[in-house]
């Protein structure tokens, strides 16, 4: 289709571009009738500009429509250029001083917590950093997109409202002038009438709803047969089911489906299909019969060609008036004029409207540029601010019902702007005064829930999917009224005073629908069948919470309309208590000689409701009558007569019954509903408006009312009324062998009503309830949060209710009543209770769980025990009750209350006869104690004339009444004082009665006689002493027997190491942390260690004997006994690379003999030093295979290990492995051949080698030369002169068993195949390279980590690392064994001509281009199999010697190369000793061999520091190579860490302490080598300049540089958009934390495929960045990512902490977060040791859900 369209297309573009702008607008400005005109241009050229084609090219339609449709708008505004009309009219414009930033998605917003009016106050990143507020208690979110940032508008800070920017253009605004002013007339009428047609062109076009013909005025007369199927989008779908779709319907490939779901998803729609109609219809009835199987349809439309096109022109315009009205506020103003104009239609018509009212009918993309618009016009401009809000709020209602049933997000919808306005409190205040704001949210939100029952209550039937959709829609509207609510009225007028009562009368009406919703009625005999749905009714309640809070707020700031509020909530229960009496008799109940009327009511038979708003709202307003006075001023105003106590308590107690009696278990058949709904009624986001004010309520009765009969209401509701009214019930009841479960309800039951009336006298926190402000109410939180265990910040503060605002108002008291402890490397910081706030604690605080209550309870008395106190918890000394309430102590005194007392002391004495339980007593005490407390704070305050009423100690002191003469209250707790059954409470007892003592001394201090202290006191103190005296002694014999005891157990282990030597020194042989032992042996004291060369030092084979850890056998390790293996991990590292850009094309045909020094790809082995017999170790993997296998059939779990690798755990440590590394004994001693003659020299050995080499080249070459004539043959044969004892047919015998021959391929191959990515072959002559490699690779990684944290070479390495280095260099000095030796003497003369120049090998790589370590370790390794066939005496030490040398020569000089030159003023002084005169004269001849491109001569000073610290990395690779190859012990001076080690080393490693002298001593033969090294042309090249080489010392790599504040990586993340859907912001912008990639994570758009799968951006990162192993830190989550592989990943906890030294991964929190510098290095650490696969593979085993993440998509 493409080809026919391009020649038209041609043509097109020609015609197009030979329209002037300046022409038409010309025409335009002559015009008689220029709406007419625009429109027929419009409709002319539109069609011809867009929708050319199936897909659609944006660069070159925004040109064209630039061109031909814009420009001429723009000249005819500007009347001259818009490039010069433009700018003068910015230059005119005054810069607003609102910034009016919108949003985009991700971007960092800040809100500040100290000034902003409420959170939705915002400022963008760059007003922030220039704002007061940076330096205030911040919080930092990511905007979902749309938000605009409020500096600049100081309706929304308390201070600071200006940031440094907009500050400037604060200064003449002191008039609010006419924008126009500005602008010339004739500007202003032609911007007017322009802005006139476009808008409404726009507005017209994009609510058209016909497919295929155009409004008339557009229409044009050839119209073409093409149409576009247009797929909509919307939020029930998802993708999957989209692209699965799609693929069927327009037959595209996957990728053309993901696309289009992509564009779908983010611009609302997109065509599918291009073609003529029917072509087009047929794919609609495809997607439509596809997708409507369960749910409804995805929208698809056919339309017309030319519809789409100007639709699309109508966005691009509505993007261009925004951007135009940028220019100049004037613009703006004319712009909001034409937008709000009434149009003729009256009501409703103006294009705002029009555009507000079909928002639900457009498309996102549609959406979010005409609200874009809004933001930018309407609500950038005061004036016009306002009218829009009047507009806004008038269609509230049908805004609202739009929404509930649009298909799109609330972020995509108009209403969604209700939080722009209506937070606006000069707005808000309008709007309810004006328009009835409150009243018409509260009435359009109780439209939306229909469904109630016979009562009126609300009804949530068992919820379909699109009932819960709707629910969760309407949701929405208790967060405007959050906004209108808000902010507070400073002063009232009376229209305000009136339409908030009216908006309260609504809410009234709201919760009477709520009051008793949702009854229950106890389940007896069977269980309930279906759970009834409680969720509604409880996230309703959860939603108003903060209303109700904020509407009692509201009450409390006049008195006026407390008052009236009161009344009206008053008149509203009454009505919800019509009924009160009908249908329940009345009866009378007595104890103690009172009684009282009530009515027969059963909560465990009738129903009973936990939602009381109505009650609940009252009583917070009785709270507030006393707390604001008005109670005691206005009292005649006020109905406090008509109240009904018993009414008033009467719901609020049942509620209470029933969570006692569901603890008491009595409603287990009722199911889980309904511990949830008892959970949530405490919970910490419920509480406030319902336990706690259930509460108030109780505490409100029991003020107004007679306390006795109060209690025998309670008594009666909890259905205990019985037991205590009949003496003696308590036993018939236990001696009638009732029901166990029975007593133990009773016993339940009362302790939860003790329970209950601590809790009515104790809670005075709340400030109109006690004499207390809002702080004590948080401190005493934070106190009884603090005393169950310290808590980290973010703990306290979800234990903590939270204000509308988002507060809990901890910060300003936690430092009175906590430290705070900072955090270590891991875990957090924690706040702990100051030891001085512990006596504020109350055991019976009302918010405690039953656990916490637990907790507390025993944190407290351990806390006493080691400060040495009794264990007592006495109740804490209470703040008064205000004087509403103060009657309400008399209930502890009341004569019922001490009746229940005694009742209970008595069971416990005579405790064999009754049913009690201990906590019923503990609390019995507490009330006594309750009551001791109050009176002597009475008897302390009181004043002359007044009496003290409160009379507790007389009436515990009387006996009981006859007949039955019970004895006094006082006499029963000195009985139990000594009852030996009540140990725990003995404290508290004993607590009682010195407190009664010290009550009765005031009392008889304040009457005249002083009376001898009674016999009591004395009797108790001498009881006292004994107790403490025999407390002592138990306390000592416990220690001493503690003491013993710990005594015999370190004599045991002392035993067990004895015993067990081997398994402590379980790192064997000269293991860094046994080397001490080693170096008092005399043998090696007194002389100087060598580790190579004929002067090698000699030790002593050690035995060495280990242990498996499968089946605990011990075995001496020998060359011929079986295998011995240690767990393994091959893993491919870029850990040290300085070059990750090299990509490996053909893994097949690459070789890796040489390895460059950028080290760009290396092979590192890593061990957990965990060992096992080798046939142990096949049957554990083979049933591990097995175990696999029979896995995939049942289920596709995935585990942390990838068997199909050959990975698996380790048995013992579980760590990751893929192979096994033999343990063998050292190598060299058993190839090794007794030194026989005099060792030749350097150029000697040269010689020697090179002419084995030749000898050997020739008998290859006749090997692969077919025979032709064997005669000929053998006659060159004996021309060949061997070199002299060279026997090239002479083949070595293997020394090594069966089995470890085995285990050396296993290792070999292993590495071959991790290191090359291929399949194993152990056969292919690169398995050798690759071992040798991995051991390089593996001791150059390990010197580096050493070097980094400055640690010395030998120091103690932990034993899996030193076990791990001695056994793979080992087994690599060991592979050539089985392993060809042609292939291996073939490596070593290619290696060896890398050195010494060879005509036969072409091809090598200069000198600049091998990495020397990795060519020592090859060479020295491959050595034996040349030396195995030679017999003319040379040993293997000898050879050592000169390789190393040799290498060591051609570093020297590839440093000197490479050296930077950096004069150093220092030189002059430095006297030049024999090293630098050596190096210079070095550096002479390099400059002659490379034809003086060398640069200038520097100082020798300079030249020897470059060599010393450039070889220094080589030199201690090679100490610890050939430490463990032959086994030489460390010197001493090399284990600990100090002053540079060169010398040691030097020394350690034979080689003289000046290393030029190796130049000089052979000097006839290094000139040679010199010149063909530097005669290399690469060498030349980098001279000049043409090329790179690696300087040394190699720099370690680091992890990238993190900044120190977060916000500044949130903010580089949301200027981060997708490199594959243009333009587009990436969801999950995620940082590789190695190079510093930002990366487009989580998301179809930038998958790509690897290795035939589709992955993710971040894996396929790991690929080419850290070849299979990834760290990433997801920016907006705050959270790091290891990723190893396609299936392993996992979260590590991310180095960023707030203030609190807590991570906030998810970002949930807000904190301002910083860089914690030791957690990063801690990371960066993990990877350097090559620990991420490990760490995964850890994380994935402990915790199963990681292993389900498709990790690969990431």
């Amino acid at each position: 289709m493409a080809s026919e369209l391009e020649p038209e297309v041609q043509a097109i573009d020609r015609s197009l571009l030979e329209c002037s702008a300046e022409e038409t607008a010309g025409k335009w400005l002559q015009a008689t009738d220029l709406t007419r005109e625009v429109y027929q241009h419009l409709a002319h050229y539109v069609p011809k500009i867009y929708c050319r084609g199936p897909n659609p090219f944006p660069q070159k339609e925004d040109m064209l429509a630039q061109h031909v449709l814009l420009g001429p708008m723009e000249w005819y505004l500007c009347g001259e250029d818009p490039a010069f009309g433009f700018p003068k009219l910015e230059q005119a414009n005054k810069p607003s001083h609102l910034c009016g930033r919108v949003f985009k998605v991700g971007e960092p917003t800040y809100s500040c917590r100290d000034c902003a009016v409420d959170p939705t106050c915002v400022l963008c990143m760059e007003c922030f950093l220039g704002s007061i507020h940076r330096d205030h208690r911040y919080r930092m979110t990511t905007s979902g997109g749309g938000g605009f940032c409020d500096c600049g508008d100081t309706e929304a800070w308390k201070e600071g409202p200006y940031c440094q920017k907009h500050e400037l253009n604060t200064s003449e605004i002191e008039e609010e002038e006419d924008p126009l002013v500005h602008l010339s007339e004739d500007v202003i009428a032609r911007t007017y009438n322009i802005f006139a047609i476009m808008f409404r062109y726009a507005v017209e076009i994009l609510t058209w709803e016909k497919e295929s013909e155009l409004p008339a005025d557009l229409e044009i007369v050839e119209k073409s047969d093409t149409y576009y199927c247009m797929l909509f989008n919307d939020e029930v779908h998802t993708y999957e089911q989209v692209i699965y779709t799609l693929q069927k319907a327009v037959n595209c490939t996957q990728k053309e489906a993901i696309g289009f779901a992509t564009t779908v998803d983010r611009d609302g729609r997109r065509s599918v299909r291009y073609g003529d109609f029917q072509y087009c219809e047929q794919a609609k009835s495809v997607i439509v019969r596809n997708t409507s199987r369960q749910t409804k349809p995805l929208k698809v439309q056919v339309m017309h060609s030319s519809i789409v096109a100007h639709q699309n022109f109508g966005l691009k315009l509505l993007s261009w008036l925004g951007n135009v009205i940028g220019y100049s506020d004037g613009l703006r103003r004319i712009l909001c004029q034409v937008g709000l104009q009434e149009g003729p239609d009256g009501e409703n018509s103006s294009l705002v409207d029009r555009l507000m009212l079909n928002d639900s009918k457009l498309w996102k993309g549609a959406r979010s540029v005409y609200h874009q618009l809004f933001m930018s016009s309407l609500l950038m401009d005061l004036k016009y601010k306002k009218l829009f809000a009047i507009r806004f709020a008038k269609n509230y209602e049908r805004l609202q019902s739009d929404y509930v049933t649009d298909d799109h997000d609330r972020e995509f919808s108009i209403a969604d702007l209700s939080v722009q306005i209506f937070t606006v409190p000069s707005l808000a205040r309008m709007l309810i005064t004006e328009e009835n704001l409150m009243t018409i949210i509260i009435k359009t939100f109780m439209d939306h829930l229909r469904h109630r029952d016979a009562q009126g209550r609300f009804q949530f039937e068992r919820y379909t999917a699109l009932q819960a959709f709707k629910f969760r829609r309407v949701q929405s509207l208790i967060f405007d009224l959050k906004y209108v609510l808000i902010s507070k009225p400073t002063e009232w007028s009376d229209d305000l005073r009136q339409k908030f009562l009216e908006g309260f009368d609504a809410f009234l009406e709201l919760l009477k629908c709520m009051q008793g919703m949702d009854p229950i009625t106890r389940q007896v005999g069977q269980h309930i069948e279906m759970e009834p749905e409680w969720e509604a009714a409880f996230t309703l309640q959860m939603k108003l919470t903060h209303v109700i809070s904020m509407m009692q707020d509201w009450c409390a700031l006049d008195e006026k309309v407390l008052i009236e509020a009161y009344k009206k909530c008053l008149a509203v229960l009454m009505q919800c208590h019509g009924g009160f009496t009908d249908g329940e008799q009345p009866i009378t109940l007595s104890i103690c000689g009172h009684s009282v009327e009530t009515i027969r009511y059963c909560v465990s038979q009738e129903k009973v409701s936990i939602h009381l708003p109505v009650s609940r709202l009252l009583a917070g307003l009785h709270v507030l009558l006393s707390k604001s006075e008005v109670a005691y001023k206005f009292p005649e105003l006020l109905p406090l007569s008509e109240l009904s106590p018993p009414m008033l308590i009467e719901h609020p107690l049942r509620c209470l019954v029933l969570c006692a009696q569901v603890h008491a278990g009595m409603w287990r058949r009722n199911g889980f509903s309904l511990v949830n709904q008892i959970y949530y009624y405490h919970n910490v986001k419920c509480r406030r408006e319902m336990f706690d004010k259930d509460i108030v309520m109780l505490q409100t009765g029991v003020s107004m009312m007679d306390p006795n009969h109060f209690l025998m209401i309670m008594l009666s509701r909890f259905e205990l009324y019985q037991i205590f009214s009949t003496p003696d019930y308590g036993k018939r009841f236990s001696s009638e062998i009732t029901h166990k479960d029975v007593v133990q309800q009773n016993n339940t039951l009362i302790e939860e009503m003790l329970y209950l009336i601590i809790m009515i006298v104790g809670e005075r926190f709340s400030p109109g309830v006690g004499q207390v402000n809002a702080t004590d109410e948080i401190k005493r939180e934070i106190i009884h949060q603090l005393s169950i265990k310290p808590m980290a910040h973010s703990e306290l503060v979800k234990s903590l209710p939270e204000d509308e605002n988002k507060e809990t108002g901890m910060e300003s008291v936690i430092e009175a009543v906590a430290h705070f402890k900072k955090p270590g490397l891991t875990g957090r910081g924690m706040y702990e209770l100051k030891p001085e706030c512990a006596k504020e604690f109350n055991l019976y605080f009302y918010h405690f769980s039953r656990a916490e209550q637990s907790k507390a309870e025993e944190a407290q008395r351990k806390l006493k025990r080691q400060n040495r106190e009794d264990t007592a918890l006495p109740p804490p000394v209470l703040p008064p009750f205000c004087p509403l309430f103060a009657s309400l102590v008399n209930i502890l005194q009341s004569d019922v209350m001490l009746c229940i007392m005694r009742t209970v002391l008595q069971w416990a004495v005579e405790h064999n006869g009754y049913a009690w339980s201990e906590s019923m007593l503990q609390r019995v005490l507490h009330l006594i104690g309750m009551a001791l407390q109050e009176e002597k704070q009475h008897l302390d305050n009181v004043t002359e004339e007044h009496v003290v009423t409160f009379t507790f100690t007389q009436k515990i002191s009387k006996p009981g009444e006859a007949p039955n003469n019970s004895p006094s209250i006082l006499a029963m707790l000195e009985t139990l004082q000594n009852a030996p059954y009540l140990d725990v409470h003995k404290d508290m007892i004993r607590w009682i009665l010195k407190t009664f003592n010290a009550i009765k001394k005031i009392r008889e201090s304040s009457s005249t006689s002083p009376v001898a202290e009674t016999e009591g006191t004395i009797m108790e103190e001498s009881s006292r002493d004994k107790d403490k005296a025999e407390r002592k002694r138990k306390a000592e014999i416990a220690r001493l027997r503690r003491e013993k005891i710990m005594a015999q157990m370190s004599e045991m282990q002392r035993h067990f190491i004895d015993e067990n030597k081997e398994l402590f020194q379980q790192t064997l042989e000269l293991d860094a942390s046994t080397s001490a032992v080693l170096d008092n042996s005399p043998m090696v004291s007194n002389m100087a260690l060598t580790a190579l060369g004929p002067a090698q030092t000699q030790v002593p084979e050690q035995r060495q004997f280990v242990t498996c850890i499968l089946c605990q056998e011990e075995q001496e390790v020998k060359v011929e006994s079986k295998a011995m293996v240690l767990a393994a991990f091959v893993q491919r590292s870029t850990v040290l690379s300085k070059n990750r850009s090299k990509f490996i094309q053909d893994p097949e045909k690459y070789d890796p003999l040489f390895m460059h020094p950028d080290l760009s790809c290396g092979t590192h082995t890593g061990s957990c030093g965990h060992i096992m017999h080798a046939h142990c170790w096949q049957r554990y993997f083979d049933s591990v295979q097995a175990k696999e296998q029979r896995r995939q059939q049942r289920l596709r779990l995935h585990t942390s290990y990838d068997v199909e690798n050959g990975e698996f755990l380790c048995p013992l440590c579980e760590c990751l492995s893929n192979t096994v590394i033999p343990l063998l004994l050292p190598p060299r001693n058993i190839f090794n051949r007794l030194n026989i003659s005099d060792q030749p020299k350097l150029t000697q050995w040269i010689k020697t080698i090179s002419q084995q080499i030749k000898a050997l080249q020739v008998l290859r070459k006749e090997e692969n030369t077919p025979n032709t004539a064997s005669s000929k043959n053998l006659e060159n044969m004996d021309e060949l002169q061997f070199p002299e004892g060279f026997r090239p047919d002479f083949h070595p015998k293997n020394p090594y068993s069966e089995s470890i021959k085995e285990m050396l391929t296993t290792f070999g191959t292993a590495t071959y195949k991790v290191g090359l990515k291929v399949h194993p072959n152990e056969e292919d002559p690169r398995v050798p390279i690759m071992c040798w490699g991995s051991c390089a690779y593996t001791i150059q990684s390990i010197e580096r980590i050493l070097s980094d944290e400055d640690k010395p070479l030998f120091g103690p390495l932990p034993c899996r690392l030193d076990d791990c280095l001695r056994s793979l260099t080992r087994f690599a000095a060991a592979h050539w064994t089985v392993a060809s030796l042609s292939v291996v003497q073939g490596h070593f003369c290619k290696l060896f001509a890398s050195l010494v120049p060879d005509d036969n090998q072409g091809d090598l790589p200069c000198i600049l281009d091998i990495d020397m370590f990795h060519l020592l370790v090859g060479l020295v390794l491959a050595f034996p199999a040349l030396q195995c066939q030679d017999f003319s005496g040379i040993s293997l030490g000898t050879g050592d010697l000169h390789i190393f040398h040799l290498v060591t020569m051609a570093h020297i000089v590839q440093i000197l190369l490479t050296s930077c030159t950096e004069e150093n003023g220092m030189d002059q002084e430095n006297p030049a000793g024999e090293e630098e005169l050596a190096v210079l004269a070095l550096y002479k001849t390099l400059h002659q061999c490379t034809g003086s491109a060398l640069k200038e001569i520097p100082s020798g000073w300079h030249l020897w520091r470059n060599v010393r610290n450039g070889i220094m990395p080589f030199l201690k690779c090679c100490a610890l190579f050939f430490h463990y190859l032959n086994g030489v012990p460390s010197p001493p001076e090399l284990q600990v860490s100090g002053t540079s080690h060169f010398e040691h080393l030097c020394n350690y490693l034979s080689l003289p302490n000046n290393l030029i002298c190796l130049f000089q001593e052979n000097n006839e033969i290094t000139k040679l080598l010199i010149e063909s090294w530097c005669h290399n042309i690469e060498v030349k090249r980098y001279l000049e300049g043409e090329r790179d080489a690696i300087s040394y010392p190699r720099e370690s790599n680091k992890l990238i540089d993190l900044p120190e504040d977060y916000s500044s990586l949130i903010n580089q993340a949301s200027n981060f958009s997708c490199p594959k859907s243009g333009g587009d912001k990436s969801r999950a912008p995620t940082l590789c934390l190695v190079c510093g990639t930002l990366l487009c994570s989580q998301s179809y758009c930038c998958q790509t495929e690897l290795e035939g799968e589709d992955v993710g951006a971040c894996t396929a990162h790991t690929y080419s960045c850290g070849s299979g192993v990834g760290i990433f830190l997801r920016v907006r989550e705050c959270q790091v990512l290891f990723l190893a592989g396609k299936t392993k990943g996992c979260f590590y906890s991310p180095p960023y902490l707030d203030d609190y030294g807590e991570t906030d991964q998810g970002l949930r929190r807000g904190n301002p977060l910083h860089l914690c510098k030791e957690r990063f290095k801690k990371i960066q650490k993990l990877w350097h040791q090559h620990s991420i696969t490990e760490e995964i593979g850890h994380a994935q085993e402990a915790n199963q859900t990681l292993v389900g993440i498709d990790w690969q998509h990431l």
